[in-house]
Order: structure tokens, then C-alpha cells, then sequence
């Protein structure tokens, strides 16, 4: 297959060689996990609105699926339970607790990664198993030590479900990268050919070659499409999950800047033309719909990374970040469509966005 402006594709290993797949985001659950927020430095003065906020996602996700929350040790789990308890949330029958200690909240990029692992038996029928990917984790380039218990909860979470544990060492996080179920991912230079997380021996950034080398042999990868970057006040360093997301699996929504004079206008229309310019692997065009930017939202005199495209994707359910905004109706309406038969939950996420980050980098899906 040629590759396009802005797409390398990666030929090798299939996903039918490899058994693995990596299930796309809108296929059924088994459950949500979360991380419960604890750390005040991430969200100062804000610590009990985050609380509300994710009693909110809990509250959302109950009725469609399990719902498995890290909360640390003895105090923090009895506090969980009380916050539960208190909005009408029965902690012991909605919810499983698990006393896993962690650093921080951000379980898409501190948790383990699930796919699905296929497998013919001595008898010739097809099994499928389910394996947490452990990728290293650095705290997004060792920016906020220490984060030795976030690097040790993808084992815990394979361990309090029964799933094959698959330790990788290769720095990756779950926001980092999109995939839409079929082998296809997308994610961005500015943060995987960052030398903050795998830097060759001599201190230089990885290639495309090695990073999607990685990628094929986790994730049976066999197509990736780079995008130059993320918004403003990102700490990750641009994850995709602010960006751009497949909603279907030949269909992306893609953040767009109206203002021409905004920062972030110059790397988003980049990324668009460079999804513009990317082919299926039958060689069609994607469907791209264009998302809306909320206006700057700041903190301090700091530009926080809100953006729409941080939502996540349920059983029959879509939770969706609002900053109480004019523009959060627009996307709402433009997610509504594209997730037909999904019901569309707003979640404040004024106060989550504060910690650098939404709803979609504080969840972490365990596929059927």
C-alpha cells in the first residue's frame, strides 16, 4: 500500500497471525475502570469537585456496565464508598473497589491496555482470551515524580479480573493512541517521537520505523497515521485523545480551531489536512467531521488542554466533557450524530480539566 502525506502504514505482522486484536472503543464492555482522584496537588482547591465529577461518570456508566474503581488504600477506599453511598450509588453491587495505591487519577495512560488474544485449541476451535498490555509508564516523560505505584497498577488490574498479564517494556500511554478496531491507529509526532520516552542509546528520539514496530507486535497494528500534534496546555506532550477519534471505523471526529489567530490553529489544521490526505488500507478516503474547540479556557493565566474530543465511549452510552460554554451544544449535537442509538451525557469537566485533563483520560475500557 503507498502511503500518503502524513500516513505510514506498517506491514508485518497481521492480526491474524498475531491472534491479537485491540477492540475499538464503541465495541461492548465488560467494564470501566477508574482511578479515584486523591492527588491535591493535581487539583488544588478542587479535589471535592473532581469527586463530584466522577460520582457523575460512575452514576452514567452503572446502568450499561461494570464499573471497577482503583481507590488506594483503607481510608480512600472508605471514602469512595461514603461519596457513593451519599449520591444514591450502591458501592457494594454497582461497583467493585479495589485497595490498588496509585499517584494520580489518569488510569487510560497508568492502566493496562486490554485485548483480545485468539487462539485455535488442540481440537481446532477458536478461543479468545483477554491479556492486560503492561506498557512502561513515566509519567509522561518523567514530569511528575514519583510514579512508581501508577507503573504497577496495569498488573494489579490483570490480577482482580483474571487476565493473562503481559509486561512490555516500551513507554507508551493509552491516550497517546486511537485505534479503531481493525488494526488501524493514530496518534502524533509530537508525542511518540518524543525522546522523553524512548530515547535510543545515544539520547535521540525513536524513529517512526521503531515506534511502529512497537506498535505491530502489541497491538497487531498494521496501519498508522501520524498527526503533527496536540492543543494548547497539554502536558502529555499532544495526546490523540485530545485531538482526534475514530467514531466508526473508517470515520474520525477531528477537533478544528475557528479562530485563525488562536495557538492552536496552526497544528489542528495541520492535523486535518494531514487526516485528509490519509486512505483506508482498501484505499478510500476517511470521513472526517470537524469538532468544535471550546473557547480558551485558562487557570492561573495558563491555558488548560479542554477539548471535546476527550469523551468516552460505553455500553450504549457516550460521556461526553462540557465546560459550560456556548460552544459545548454544537458538540454535543455534532457527537449525537455520529453516535446514533448512544445515549449523550455531558460531564462538567471545568474542574477536571484543571488537572490537565477529561473524562476520556480518566477512564480505561475492558472490552466483552
Amino acid at each position: 500500500m503507498n502511503s500518503p502525506a502524513g500516513c505510514v502504514t506498517a506491514e508485518g505482522v497481521s492480526q491474524t497471525a498475531s491472534g491479537v486484536r485491540w477492540p475499538a472503543e464503541w465495541e461492548r464492555h465488560d467494564a470501566t475502570w477508574l482511578s479515584w482522584p486523591h492527588n491535591v496537588e493535581t487539583w488544588p482547591g478542587q479535589l471535592e469537585a473532581v469527586e463530584a465529577a466522577f460520582v457523575e461518570m460512575v452514576r452514567a456508566l452503572v446502568p450499561h456496565e461494570r464499573v471497577h474503581i482503583n481507590a488506594g488504600g483503607e481510608a480512600l477506599t472508605a471514602r469512595v464508598r461514603d461519596r457513593l453511598a451519599i449520591a444514591g450509588i450502591d458501592p457494594e453491587h454497582d461497583v467493585e473497589l479495589h485497595e490498588v495505591e496509585t499517584d494520580d487519577a489518569w488510569v487510560r495512560d497508568h492502566g493496562a491496555i486490554f485485548v483480545q488474544q485468539h487462539h485455535a485449541t488442540a481440537t481446532g476451535r477458536r478461543e479468545t482470551s483477554r491479556v492486560a498490555l503492561d506498557f512502561r509508564f513515566n509519567a509522561w516523560g518523567g514530569k511528575y515524580p514519583p510514579w512508581s505505584r501508577d507503573d504497577a497498577v496495569a498488573a494489579a488490574m490483570a490480577k482482580h479480573i483474571g487476565a493473562e498479564h503481559r509486561r512490555i517494556d516500551f513507554v507508551l500511554e493509552g491516550g497517546s493512541i486511537e485505534g479503531n478496531g481493525a488494526g488501524s491507529v493514530i496518534t502524533t509526532e509530537s508525542c511518540l517521537l518524543n525522546p522523553n520516552r524512548n530515547p535510543r542509546a545515544d539520547g535521540s528520539p525513536p524513529t517512526r520505523d521503531e515506534v511502529e514496530a512497537e506498535l505491530r507486535d502489541a497491538l497487531a497494528v498494521d496501519q498508522v497515521i501520524w498527526l503533527a500534534g496536540g492543543v494548547e496546555g497539554d502536558d502529555t506532550d499532544g495526546h490523540i485523545d485530545d485531538v482526534a477519534r475514530f467514531v466508526a471505523e473508517d470515520r474520525i471526529v477531528c477537533v478544528r480551531e475557528d479562530d485563525a489567530h488562536d495557538p492552536n490553529a496552526a497544528v489542528l489544521a495541520e492535523n486535518w489536512s494531514r487526516l485528509r490526505a490519509a486512505r483506508t488500507p482498501r484505499g478510500q478516503p476517511y470521513d472526517l467531521v470537524s469538532l468544535p474547540m471550546p473557547p480558551p479556557i485558562e487557570h492561573a493565566g495558563d491555558r488548560l488542554p479542554a477539548s471535546y474530543a476527550n469523551f468516552y465511549l460505553a455500553n450504549d452510552v457516550a460521556l461526553v466533557p462540557v465546560f459550560d460554554v456556548p460552544t459545548d451544544a454544537r458538540a454535543l449535537a455534532v457527537l449525537a450524530d455520529c453516535l446514533p442509538g448512544r445515549e449523550i451525557v455531558a460531564i462538567e469537566a471545568r474542574s477536571l480539566v484543571l488537572g490537565l485533563g477529561a473524562v476520556h483520560c480518566l477512564t480505561q475500557q475492558v472490552p466483552a
